[in-house]
């Protein structure tokens, strides 16, 4: 029998079985003909794509040359249905058969239908509507489909159940489609009755909802966007009409962006939502039935009162008067519960089963003020408890007062906000930070208890690194430099345990505190869309301003060397004063200075050193210090001058990403140093949440570069301003300017190697003129690179001599190892070029070691070798033509051939890849083709090739191998 590839993701086996009972119609016509008509039920939760399944498998039929009527339940003209409704229908079925008896079918019908009121009249009906539908097969033979079974009234389910399992019309085979109904339900307990199969659709695993997402799109997505799809989804996570609705409203919003050939998520991932559909909605979210107008208003309510704050049935159900607002939300709450909308933990906490309903629901307009209901739910225990013993005893009560805003009066929020702040911040910080945020609204900056917030508040957003908490009291903070604040004991006695840094040094320490969490999330002060109130209160405090400075020296907002000029910092304003010290993860002024000077000259790192105090860093630290300098990591700087004790590498700000960027390349993963740079891209578009390192786009273009995905290195480089001179952003573009002028030599020529060359020369001047030296060795081994192989010995004596003098200025284990590489591709030394090879080995650099292997293979003693090692590794990486043209060249000048893999152990193909994926989650044969659209024939050939390549005997075999590495050890597939 014929296989037809179904365009429903996760559905072929399931259109086929609906299919093959649409064929069994009665002895003529039919694909299966004399088989026995069956009645299937298809069902399956909110969503699954019952209705898809019927209709593609309808469709399939008829292309058949079958014929397919549609059972229309839906036209009666008695909305309480019944016998009446059926006969109607049935009627309206014959109407669609043209064979000339139509007239006398439908008076035998209308007779019988006249005669029904008397006993036994409803049975002769049902036996007459079956007999006439059985003649009316035997002379077009036809299917039957009927849809939303489960909307269809109780009296006509129930006349349909006993047609179908009493009076069954011989050859015509019934295929009905709708939601498993509640026990009890007349519709739940006829029809499947009447079926003699049913048929349930599953949700959709989730490689089957990445694949539905990527059809949808047309477009490879990003990995994170999958799961940020199934995370908002919660039970309806294998929904194919609930993951398309949230698709379709991230479109409405312009929440996807095309970066970098993925599809990524430019919106908070906890802001997804299905369309905000009042009939869509119901009908997803609502298992058994639509929610009335009223339900739905106060499920809107609802979610929006759980937006801000945590509510527990216990606050809806303490109301005191039975008709008010708050006791009308709780008996939602009841109802909603029942519908399974939304669910009750044991502590008694609401919440909406699925996020994305909730979300949605808020977009709605809501009848209630709903800021009313958090200061009533917080004045029901105040009224009873006190507001500092509220706060105390019902620290969630901050997320109410936050939210009631000027609905409370500040004699109540104040001392219930610190209350709930000192009670919470012992087991749940995140809570005491909301806390002390909310109470910053309603002090006056001269309130003497405000100093002691904003640092209590910074010091506990650092403590689990939220950086946004950090920067969201830069407001407050400003207005509080303004205003004097003394040290006076008394004074200092009435801030409520706050302890003792309400005064101006505390304040100095949070606007650092701001500086640092401004450059974790690569934002600088400087920069044209820069907020100028941050910048205000940065001059207020000049070593949190030359903390903010520092951001320009790792490719984060303008370069600003005159702040690190050499000498300088001798004369900073307070730099020996106690209030620079370091304290937790904020730096020192001396640490700082080390900081900025791991970007410059060696004698500008070492007088930065000696100010450090003694044996601060070990040797280890200061290299690992000026390797993260070099690629504007500054979260790796960071962590190597701060040391594990202070350093907090948890957390998701823009800097910890890079910093993984930065690992997963010199590792070699570059898939994942893509997915890193994406990520870090999109979340400076959603929202303003964060701003955007040059330095991560930079090496996104070296990376395409490498690959020989010239177009992309482009897009990359096109984000990045010509006012930026960072050594990553001129090394990607130099490397595109001269790969780009190699793939069309007609029109490059020389003259493009010159232009790139000289392009290149100037953006090194332009670094140097910034005082940033790390990296720029780089640079000029690629230039270094382009001049040798172009034949140019002026070039390249003239460039060697940079090299050198550069690493005479700076003086960096990096600029040596560049070195080294240098005088091996010049002079042929392959002793340097080994050297060099062993430094970068146990540095970890898996790109440069590819040069220094190109290197060995034209010096060293055995190029084959060299020339294999260079080739496995540029496989892992997955380097294109750029890389190949190099060894490929090193090969011929040698004369030694490109290694080949032999065909028994070459890498396994993407396609074979995914099979194994597929046979490892136990997806059957049938599954699988449905997945890659073809037939189980074709699925069974796949796998016994791959049983052949992989020596593996079995599905389980193959599966174990996959799961335990056997196949990445032998050289089939990428390892870890």
């Amino acid at each position: 029998m014929q296989q037809h590839p179904s365009p429903l993701v996760g559905r072929h086996g399931e259109v086929e079985d609906v299919a093959e009972a649409l064929r069994t119609t009665g002895d003529t016509g039919g694909r299966t003909a004399g088989a026995e008509a069956r009645t299937l039920l298809v069902t399956g939760g909110a969503g699954t794509g019952k209705t898809a399944v019927v209709e593609q498998a309808r469709q399939v039929v008829v292309q058949e040359g079958g014929r397919v009527l549609r059972f229309g339940w839906e036209s009666g003209e008695d909305p309480a249905g019944g016998t009446a409704a059926l006969t109607d229908a049935v009627c309206g079925v014959l109407a669609k058969v043209h064979d000339g008896r139509l007239p006398a079918r439908i008076a035998a019908v209308r007779r019988v239908q006249a005669r029904a009121g008397g006993p036994g009249g409803e049975v002769a009906l049902l036996s007459t509507l079956g007999e006439v539908l059985a003649d009316a097969a035997r002379e077009v033979p036809f299917a039957l489909i009927l849809d939303n079974t489960e909307r269809m009234p109780a009296r006509t389910a129930s006349a349909l159940g006993l047609l179908l399992r009493t009076f069954r019309p011989a050859g015509v085979p019934v295929v009905m489609a709708g939601r498993p109904m509640s026990p009890g339900h007349v519709t739940a307990a006829q029809l499947p009755a009447a079926a003699d199969r049913v048929l349930e659709l599953p949700p959709l695993s989730t490689a089957e909802v990445g694949e539905l997402v990527v059809r949808r799109l047309g477009r490879s997505v990003e990995p994170d966007l999958v799961t940020a799809v199934l995370a908002s989804l919660g039970p309806l996570a294998g929904s194919p009409a609930a993951v398309l609705s949230v698709l379709a409203s991230l479109e409405e919003r312009g929440g996807l962006l095309e970066l970098d050939g993925q599809v990524c998520l430019t919106v908070p991932e906890g802001g997804l939502r299905l369309r905000a559909d009042a009939a869509e909605l119901g009908r997803l979210c609502w298992p058994d039935a639509s929610p009335d107008a009223g339900t739905f208003a106060a499920a809107a309510v609802l979610a929006g009162l759980l937006e801000r704050a945590e509510v527990r049935l216990e606050d809806l159900h303490r109301a005191k008067s039975p008709a008010g607002p708050l006791e009308a939300v709780g008996r939602t709450v009841d109802r909603l519960v029942a519908d399974r909308v939304v669910t009750v933990g044991q502590d008694g906490r609401i919440a909406f089963a699925v996020p994305a309903l909730a979300a949605a629901l808020r977009t709605l307009p809501a009848r209630a003020e709903v800021r009313s209901l958090h200061a009533a739910i917080t004045r029901l225990v105040t009224d009873r408890l006190g507001a500092t013993a509220a706060g105390t005893r019902r620290p969630r009560l901050a997320g109410h007062v936050a939210a009631a805003g000027a609905m409370l009066d500040d004699s109540l929020a104040v001392p219930l906000l610190l209350a709930a702040a000192g009670s919470s911040v012992r087991f749940n910080q995140a809570w005491a930070v909301r806390s002390y945020h909310s109470v910053l609204r309603h002090l006056p900056p001269h309130d003497p208890r405000t100093p002691g917030v904003l640092h209590e508040s910074a010091g506990l957003s650092l403590g689990h690194s939220d950086h946004s908490g950090v920067l969201a009291l830069a407001e407050p903070l400003l207005a509080c430099l303004d205003v004097p604040h003394g040290d006076d004991r008394a004074e200092r006695k009435e801030r409520e345990g706050l302890g003792d840094r309400g005064d101006r040094d505390g304040l100095e320490w949070v606007t650092r505190a701001c500086a640092l969490s401004a450059l974790h999330e690569h934002r600088s002060p400087y920069a044209e869309d820069a907020d100028p109130r941050y910048r205000a209160a940065l001059q207020r405090v000049p070593s949190a301003e030359v903390l903010a400075m520092l951001g320009g020296r790792y490719g984060i907002g303008p370069s600003t060397p005159t702040a690190f000029r050499p000498g300088q910092a001798a004369q900073e304003p307070g730099s020996d004063s106690g209030s620079n010290s370091g304290s937790g993860p904020v730096p020192s002024s001396a640490e700082v200075r080390l900081l900025a000077a791991a970007v410059g000259s060696g004698a500008e790192f070492d007088r930065a050193r000696l100010r450090m105090p003694g044996d601060a860093l070990g040797e280890a630290a200061l290299d690992r210090l000026r390797n993260a300098a070099a690629y504007g990591d500054l979260a790796g700087a960071l962590e190597a001058v701060l040391g594990e004790q202070r350093y907090l590498a948890a957390g998701e700000s823009t800097a910890v990403r890079y910093h993984s960027m930065v690992r997963d390349y010199l590792t070699g993963d570059w898939d994942s140093a893509l997915s890193c740079a994406r990520r870090i891209e999109t979340r400076g578009r959603s929202g303003g949440a964060a701003g955007v390192g040059q330095p991560a786009r930079a090496l996104a273009a070296e990376i395409q570069l490498m690959r020989g995905e010239l177009g992309r290195a482009r897009e990359w480089l096109d984000l990045i301003p010509d006012s930026v001179c960072h050594p990553l952003v001129a090394r990607a573009r130099l490397g595109v300017r001269y790969w780009s002028g190699q793939a069309d030599k007609a029109l490059a020529g020389r003259a493009s190697a010159d232009e790139a060359l000289e392009a290149a020369r100037h953006d090194v001047r332009r670094a140097r003129e910034s005082g940033l030296l790390a990296g720029l060795d780089r640079v000029l081994l690629r230039m270094l690179s382009i001049t040798v192989r172009g034949d140019s010995p002026e070039a390249t004596r003239r460039t060697l001599e940079e090299l050198e003098a550069l690493y005479e200025e700076a003086a960096s284990p990096m600029t040596y190892e560049a070195v080294l590489v240098a005088r091996g591709m010049v002079h042929g030394d392959a002793d340097s070029a080994l050297a060099a090879y062993g430094l970068v080995r146990r540095r970890v650099d898996l790109p440069l070691s590819v040069d220094c292997c190109q290197c060995l293979t034209e010096v060293g003693d055995d190029p084959r070798s060299w020339l294999d090692e260079a080739m496995r590794s540029g496989h892992v990486l997955g380097m294109g033509r750029p890389v190949r043209s190099l060894l490929g060249a090193a090969a011929r000048r040698r004369n030694v051939s490109i290694p080949r893999r032999r065909a028994a152990r070459a890498g396994l193909t993407d396609r074979e890849v995914r099979l194994i994926e597929m046979v490892s989650d136990g997806s059957t044969n049938r599954q699988i083709a449905a997945r890659l659209a073809c037939s189980e024939k074709t699925v069974e050939q796949r796998l016994s090739r791959l049983f052949q390549r992989t020596g593996c005997r079995s599905r389980v075999e193959l599966a174990a191998a996959w799961l335990d590495g056997s196949l990445a050890r032998q050289g089939l597939v990428p390892g870890p």
